[in-house]
């Protein structure tokens, strides 16, 4: 069963265009600097975390609170935070971040402590 080089090309592009098809936009560039905002829901409330990046600082509100923490670029889809502050142990662990798609304002990451398996998935709007 011989295939012909026409047949031959007429697969490869049919494979390419639908391969690109189904790939999520991702501009992670677009998000590596300023102000945005976290929405999650705990204990059935609604929870609202902004922030400001920069290239090598996060500077946080949640609740009432400001913390401030380093951002250390892995690549243009991952970084790492680290608290500058830390109030206790557990602020003291770095935290895991990776930009899994992007769509016009928004982006969905998974983010963990550092070393830990168990990652959590979570949506960030940026606001300016």
């Amino acid at each position: 069963m011989a295939i012909t080089i026409s047949k031959l090309k007429y697969v490869l592009i049919s494979f390419a265009l639908f391969s690109c098809q189904k790939q999520q936009e991702c501009n992670p560039k677009d998000f590596k600097t300023g102000k945005f905002e976290f929405t999650q829901e705990t204990n059935g409330k609604k929870e609202i975390t902004t922030f400001e990046r920069t290239d090598k600082l996060q500077i946080e509100t949640y609740k009432g609170r400001t913390d401030t923490a380093s951002v250390r670029w892995v690549n243009d889809y991952e970084f790492i935070l680290q608290k500058l502050h830390p109030r206790n142990m557990a602020e003291r662990k770095a935290i895991s971040m990776r930009i899994l798609t992007t769509k016009d304002k928004t982006y969905t990451f998974e983010y963990s402590f550092v070393g830990e398996a168990k990652k959590q998935i979570g949506t960030v709007t940026k606001i300016n």
